[in-house]
């Protein structure tokens, strides 16, 4: 136990002084950029001007004047000053403070004089600390297991990161196998880092695997049938691809995630089952499974749809403050994360008993008869 404290305390300690390190770092790492960044030394604010448009939504926009001091490049230290047009909702736009650090887009005059604009906030260090919080948690809470889930969130990034770069470089042709392909080396990738090559971790994997699968094809399926009336791909924002087979990828990680999460809820609820009571049977290992997935189907579900009314909640508010009924605003901006969350709970359904049986299967003993 003493032994024990002590490798807290040292892993602590170590944890306490790399966040120190990468907050120094990343407050001091301007050379590192080619873009010119720049501090603001002063700030004058202008007065509010108040903007009322043809829906009574009313806002505030305020002129900022910014004095800032370049930090990098061939006219470090050099100051010149920038403007600034900030918003009360600030849906558009940034109110910058003494301090911040700005990506600036810099010009030179005849006369060497510098001005620019305003490019975008230096956020890394806001990323850096986030990224540290997570890590110590999972290290002192978790130890090796809150590691190696952490080292596979890194790894599944590398891949993702991978996917896309393939996805650009074939002007997005191909990609339903791209992702379908990255989908199945998500899964065994987590799930052997977190879980090792074990029966659990295979059982898992089957129900994963066949679970969003079979609920991807049910959806394939009825979209056929129906012909695809009601799914505005037109509202998919930002698309410069083809925007259908973009939407099915998504639901495909989407899905995966969701069905991934209680499969193993599932399997490792069963795998203590067995260790409590090795000599009990598949069968009853399989009931068990199935109301352990009925407990936590319903939770699971409305987790999903929060998340889904959470992603679209400032602009479904943005569509009706400007005049547009509920039902345009369902399908232009929720129908298609709707249908997201519907695929996402067949794949919840299906798990259950396909995550028991196997679980049943590798693990329960048979009755003779």
């Amino acid at each position: 136990m003493v032994q024990k404290n002590k490798h807290t305390i040292w892993l602590a300690v170590g944890l306490v002084i790399l966040g120190i390190l990468m907050m120094v770092f990343v407050t001091h790492n301007q050379t590192f950029y080619r873009q010119p960044l720049a501090q603001v030394i002063t700030v004058n604010n202008g007065a509010k001007q108040k903007q009322k448009d043809n829906f009574d939504n009313v806002d505030h926009l305020t002129n900022q004047t910014l004095e800032v001091k370049l930090l990098n490049g061939k006219f470090k230290n050099r100051e010149f000053k920038l403007t600034n047009q900030f918003s009360d909702s600030g849906g558009l736009d940034q109110q910058y403070r003494k301090g911040d650090q700005i990506f600036v887009n810099l010009q030179q005059n005849k006369h060497h004089q510098l001005s620019g604009t305003i490019k975008d906030y230096k956020r890394d260090d806001v990323l850096a600390f986030l990224f540290w919080l997570v890590l110590a948690l999972l290290l002192l809470i978790m130890r090796k297991q809150g590691s190696l889930a952490f080292l596979s969130v890194l790894l599944n990034g590398v891949v993702f990161f991978i996917a896309i770069q393939i996805d650009l470089s074939l002007q997005g042709n191909h990609i339903m196998l791209i992702f379908g392909v990255l989908s199945f080396v998500f899964a065994i990738m987590t799930l052997l880092l977190v879980l090792g090559p074990t029966r659990q971790m295979l059982a898992t994997l089957g129900a994963t695997i066949l679970g969003t699968s079979v609920a991807m094809l049910i959806s394939l399926a009825v979209f056929s049938w129906t012909k695809e009336r009601g799914m505005y791909y037109e509202s998919m924002q930002y698309v410069t691809q083809v925007p259908r087979p973009l939407f099915l990828a998504e639901t495909l990680l989407g899905s995966l995630g969701a069905v991934m999460d209680e499969s193993t809820d599932i399997v490792a609820t069963l795998f203590e089952l067995k260790s409590l009571d090795p000599d009990i049977s598949s069968t009853k290992l399989f009931l068990s499974g199935r109301k352990v997935g009925q407990t936590i189907m319903g939770p699971l579900v409305n987790v999903l749809f929060m998340i889904f009314m959470a992603d679209t909640f400032t602009s479904t508010l943005l569509y009706i403050k400007n005049g547009n009924s509920w039902g345009y605003t369902f399908a232009m901006n929720m129908s298609l994360g709707t249908v997201q969350s519907l695929i996402s709970g067949i794949g919840i359904v299906l798990a259950i008993p396909v995550a028991s049986g196997l679980a049943g299967l590798l693990l329960g003993k048979r009755v003779k008869a």
